[in-house]
C-alpha cells in the first residue's frame, strides 16, 4: 500500500499530525501497537495549554474540551503554610489552561480521524522502517491478524513514544546526540473519589517534600506526593497518604478533602532530548524525541507543538516540493523544547526537597519562591510559561 506520510505511533503526536495533514489534503496511515480500547482506556492526566485548546477548537476538535474541560485562570504556589496565587488573566492578557485528560484528547482525535475516513491501524506489531534516507521509505509490520504488510510512503513520522524504535534509526554519535537527566525524586500519584480541595492546582513546597493538588473531574481528584524513586506503592496505606497530604498542604486557605482512593502509582522523573529530531525522510515528534518531568504539565503540549510545525513543513513539501521547511524542522522546534525543559527543571528544583539537603537548601527554596511571587516579573515568567507561549 502507498501513502504520503507513514506515522508510527497513535498517541497525541501521531494522531494530531494525521489530523492536521488531512486538513491540508495529505494522506497518512497511523500504525499503533495498542488496540483502540487500550489507547482510549489508558488514564493519563492532562493540563492543556492555551495553544493546544486553540488548535483543537480551530481544527474542529473542540466541542468536548470546551464543554467538559475545566478552565483554570491561575495556580497557587504554597510555602510557609500560605498560598500565593499566580493570576493568568492578569499576567498573560487572559490566557488560561484547561484540565482535560490526555485519554479524552485521544478519544476526540480518533473519533474525528475515523469520521474523516482516516486510516488508523490498531494492534499492529513488529513495526520496522526501512530506507528512511531514500525517497521511498517503507514500513513493514504485522497487522492485528498477524499478516505481514508493507507501507510505502514519501515521509515517515516517528511518534512512537519514549520507548521508541524510530529514534534508533538516527545514527548515534555520528549524527544523534542524546541529552538525559534522571532526577533524584519521584511522584506518588493517587486518583480518589472526593470533592475538589481547590478551584485551581496547588503546588506545595514543604520541608517534608513536594505535593501537588490537582483534579480530574468534579468527582475525581488527582494528587501527588514527592517520594524516593525506589519507593513502592505497597509502603503507602490510604491513611498514610491522606496524613501526608494534610501535613504538606493544609494551612491558611487550604485543607485537603479526603475520599476513597482507587488508584496508586509511582511516576519517575526524567528529562531527555534527542538532537537532531530528523534524519533523511524520518522526523521525530513528541516523546520519541524528548521527555520532560511532569511539574510544568508540558509533555502532551510539547508533542502537539512539534506536529503543528511538522505538519506545516510537510504541507509545504507536498505543495511545492521545497524541502526548506523539512530541513529546518529541528531548528524550528528545538528552542521551544529547551525552553520547556528549563521551565520544567526550574519548577521542579524550586519545589522539591533534594536528597542530602540540609535546612539551608529548603530556606534557599523558600527565599526563591518568595522572590518570584513578590515580583510581577517573576509571576509573569511563571504564568507565561505555564499557559504556553504562542505557536506563531
Amino acid at each position: 500500500m502507498n501513502t504520503q506520510v507513514g506515522i508510527v505511533g497513535g498517541g497525541p503526536a501521531g494522531l494530531m499530525l494525521s489530523h492536521l495533514l488531512h486538513l491540508k489534503g495529505i494522506d497518512s496511515v497511523v500504525l499503533e501497537s495498542r488496540t483502540r480500547e487500550e489507547v482510549e482506556g489508558t488514564i493519563r492526566a492532562g493540563v492543556l495549554e492555551q495553544n493546544t485548546v486553540d488548535l483543537m477548537v480551530d481544527t474542529g476538535l473542540g466541542d468536548r474540551v470546551k464543554r467538559e474541560g475545566l478552565t483554570h485562570h491561575g495556580i497557587e504556589l504554597r510555602f510557609g503554610g500560605r498560598g500565593h496565587r499566580i493570576d493568568f488573566d492578569e499576567l498573560t492578557n487572559g490566557r488560561a489552561v484547561t484540565v482535560y485528560p490526555q485519554h479524552e484528547v485521544l478519544k476526540d482525535l480518533i473519533a474525528r480521524r475515523l469520521e474523516d475516513d482516516g486510516d488508523i491501524r490498531f494492534g499492529v506489531s513488529d513495526v520496522q522502517v526501512h530506507g528512511h534516507t531514500s525517497d521511498k521509505p517503507k514500513i513493514t509490520y504485522l497487522d492485528a491478524d498477524g499478516n505481514e504488510q508493507t507501507l510505502t510512503c514519501a515521509l515517515v513520522a516517528g511518534c512512537d513514544g519514549s520507548r521508541t524504535s524510530t529514534r534508533g534509526l538516527i545514527p548515534e554519535t555520528t549524527v544523534r546526540t542524546d541529552h538525559f537527566r534522571q532526577y533524584p525524586f519521584a511522584w506518588f500519584g493517587i486518583l480518589a473519589e472526593a470533592p475538589p480541595s481547590s478551584e485551581e492546582l496547588i503546588y506545595a513546597n514543604h520541608p517534608r517534600g513536594f505535593a501537588l493538588i490537582s483534579t480530574r473531574t468534579p468527582e475525581v481528584q488527582r494528587h501527588y506526593l514527592q517520594v524516593d524513586p525506589d519507593d513502592s506503592v505497597d509502603n503507602w496505606s490510604d491513611d498514610r497518604i491522606w496524613s501526608e497530604l494534610h501535613a504538606r498542604v493544609d494551612g491558611e486557605g487550604a485543607e485537603i478533602k479526603d475520599g476513597k482512593i482507587f488508584q496508586k502509582s509511582i511516576l519517575q522523573f526524567r528529562s531527555f532530548v534527542c538532537e537532531p529530531m530528523q534524519h533523511g525522510n524520518l522526523f521525530l515528534a513528541g516523546d520519541a524525541a524528548h521527555t520532560v518531568p511532569p511539574t510544568g504539565a508540558k509533555g502532551m503540549n510539547l508533542a502537539i507543538a512539534d506536529v503543528y510545525f511538522l505538519s506545516k513543513a510537510m504541507s509545504e513539501y507536498f505543495a511545492t516540493r521545497s524541502r526548506a521547511g523539512l530541513e529546518g524542522y529541528t531548528d524550528s522546534v528545538l528552542p521551544r523544547v529547551w525552553r520547556t525543559q528549563h521551565f520544567s527543571w526550574w519548577m521542579s528544583s524550586m519545589l522539591h526537597r533534594l536528597p542530602g539537603d540540609t535546612g539551608f537548601g529548603h530556606k534557599r527554596q523558600v527565599a526563591e519562591l518568595d522572590m518570584v511571587t513578590r515580583s510581577v516579573a517573576g509571576r509573569t515568567l511563571i504564568a507565561e510559561n505555564y499557559v504556553g507561549t504562542p505557536l506563531g
